[in-house]
């Protein structure tokens, strides 16, 4: 399931399509963006499934197998990827989050908001566990490391150090921060924004991370 037509959240289905036959879910906004790209070539063994905006969708396998999940997406703040931009318009299709289901547990997933609204809180609300972008800790994280000159607004990720004062309302029992690029002082494990991160009720995903609802 593609959340947003950003390369980092694509490239690795050229990895996947090596394998098996896959079922890709995606609004036809994604799927139509990155159909544009050279590499979508390789992806024959794709089989593509319309995510629509605020229906329910049942997740299946490329073979039509069933696999007891119910999505539903929801648009979010986000930003048409830099390489669309010039040749694609804008659409509330770009960035979505994901609220997952299946039958018991109850799970929001959205990696890659551009600020925090009423959009992204409903999105991740009523949930028993959320993962939520963590790209970057502050605004100009990237400025003050000498790394870049835009700050993280720019690029459309909301600063965790905003995003947790905005998100303080949600009730899920593991709320978990995900996407870290590498200049976040959250990956420090014992600094003082991983402290306050936790003291917000946040967690830090890490590699291997196995969740159960």
């Amino acid at each position: 399931m593609l959340t947003s037509g950003e390369l980092d959240h694509c490239l690795g289905l050229l990895v996947l399509r090596e394998s098996q036959p896959i079922a890709v879910y995606a609004t036809a906004a994604v799927r139509d963006g990155f159909a544009r790209n050279a590499a979508a070539a390789a992806l024959s063994a794709v089989v593509w499934r319309t995510l629509e905006l605020g229906r329910d969708t049942e997740i299946r396998g490329a073979g039509g197998e069933p696999t007891g999940l119910v999505v539903e997406a929801r648009a979010v703040p986000g930003r048409v990827p830099g390489y669309l931009a010039t040749v694609v318009s804008p659409s509330p299709e770009d960035v979505v989050a994901l609220r997952v289901r299946d039958g018991g547990g109850r799970f929001a997933y959205c990696p890659g908001a551009a600020r925090v609204d009423d959009a992204v809180t409903g999105a991740l609300g009523d949930v028993d566990a959320c993962f939520f972008d963590g790209t970057f800790w502050s605004s100009d994280e990237l400025i003050r490391a000498g790394l870049g000159t835009r700050r993280a607004e720019e690029m459309a990720h909301a600063p965790v150090d905003d995003s947790l004062v905005h998100l303080a309302g949600l009730t899920a029992k593991r709320r978990i921060l995900i996407h870290l690029n590498n200049t976040n002082p959250l990956l420090v494990d014992d600094g003082p924004e991983r402290a306050e991160a936790h003291a917000r009720g946040w967690e830090v995903a890490h590699d291997g991370l196995e969740l159960r609802l």
